[in-house]
């Protein structure tokens, strides 16, 4: 069932709709002009709003423009004579959904409709999926450190600077970059992250530049590789610090031609990418001891964000506490605890070597074991993972 707004100036085509609308199952509201149609649009919530378009005071397409200015996303159906075609055309350029013409084709009403509410249904589910997206990557903290790093993020991201993020295991320089991403123009095109500790060295320059069928025993057949998977995006190398010598030197070939080659293959690839890095290693002590290519670390370094540890912003520990025990809560369905000051003063005792990855799993086991409150004694007693002896 759907709630319909008609607006038509004409008795006569009102109580007909009203009459099939109803016997549908749809709540209908009846208007007679734009004045009064606009002020029940904005006194209640419509799925659908059937406007003719001419009509006295206010014309249909006005009455349209000032619908779409407050709920762009509300599907708006224009009724029309045959003389008014072309302003029908004319509205759906401005935002209507579709037009039907008089007299009315009831049948062919009923399907606009409900295609109408199949695409606002569409439009609804998306948005609630970038919101759970969108969610996941939020940056909470309102300390010193944390407002540093987004303003930082706000100053860098809108150029193709590189960028080096620096910081502890946990503290969430995935996040960063992926903020980075976000508030670029590259945001509509592949954020492609490469975790450089996880690859072997033997298999990390396919990974990054691809390899023709052929290059070497397993490679059954040509495969893309991570740079030209983020032609036109960002690939975010994590763990730099990680990766070969003879892998570095390919990176500073591609960042200083812009262009890549495939194991196996003399062809060179043009790509546009911007190159994000990441590592919880003293890169300058990496360079002393001949593991790290001190040209590919001042290439790479043109930005350096160093994310604070969560011991560094202990200030920020009510403000986390509460997003993850929602978050954490409606991943398991269940009500949301409460979190006592006490249990707050306890986590901030914590020397958090995990940091936020850390924080989260202790307030994930807290809301398994505790009940309705998470007290003090209940973060000194389930703090830590294993029991003393």
């Amino acid at each position: 069932m759907a709630r319909i707004l008609v607006i038509d100036d004409e008795k006569s085509i009102r109580n007909a709709l009203d009459e099939v609308l109803v016997y549908e199952n749809h709540k209908v509201d009846l208007s007679s002009d734009g004045d009064e149609g606009l002020e029940l649009f904005k006194n209640n919530e419509y799925d659908v709003v059937l406007l003719d378009i001419k009509m006295p005071k206010m014309d249909g397409i006005e009455v349209l423009e000032q619908i779409n200015a407050k709920s762009p996303d509300i599907p708006v159906i224009m009724i029309t004579g045959h003389g008014n075609v072309e302003t029908a055309v004319e509205a759906i350029k401005k935002g209507a959904y579709d037009f039907i013409e008089k007299p009315l084709d009831l049948n062919r009403l009923l399907i606009t409709i409900r295609n109408a509410l199949d695409k606002s249904d569409l439009i609804t589910e998306t948005k609630v999926l970038k919101r759970k997206v969108t969610k996941t990557y939020d940056m909470i903290g309102e300390s010193t450190p944390m407002k540093k790093v987004r303003d930082i993020i706000d100053r860098v991201a809108p150029t193709d600077a590189r960028v080096l993020i620096t910081g502890k295991n946990g503290t969430g320089k995935e996040l960063v970059a992926r903020w980075i991403h976000e508030k670029s123009p590259r945001a509509e095109n592949s954020f492609i992250e490469v975790n450089c500790a996880a690859i072997p060295s033997e298999l990390i320059e396919s990974e990054l530049f691809g390899h023709e069928k052929g290059a070497f025993t397993s490679a059954h057949k040509d495969r893309t590789g991570k740079f030209e998977q983020a032609h036109n995006g960002t690939i975010f190398l994590d763990e730099i610090g990680d990766m070969s010598l003879s892998a570095q030197a390919k990176v500073l070939r591609t960042l200083e031609e812009n262009k890549i080659t495939r194991v196996g293959s003399d062809k060179s690839i043009p790509v546009n990418v911007r190159i994000i890095a990441a590592t919880n290693k003293d890169l300058k002590k990496e360079i002393e001891g001949n593991r790290f290519r001190e040209d590919l670390y001042h290439r790479l370094s043109v930005i350096i964000i160093r994310v604070p540890t969560l011991n560094e912003r202990l200030e920020d520990i009510p403000l986390l506490a509460d997003y993850y025990n929602e978050q954490i809560c409606s991943e398991y369905g269940m009500p949301k605890k409460t979190i006592t000051e006490d249990a707050i003063e306890e986590f901030k005792k914590i020397k958090w070597t995990g940091n936020i990855r850390e924080f989260r799993n202790v307030l994930e086991r807290l809301i398994i074991l505790c009940d309705r409150e998470i007290k003090g004694k209940d973060v000194v007693a389930y703090s830590q993972p294993i029991s003393k002896e």
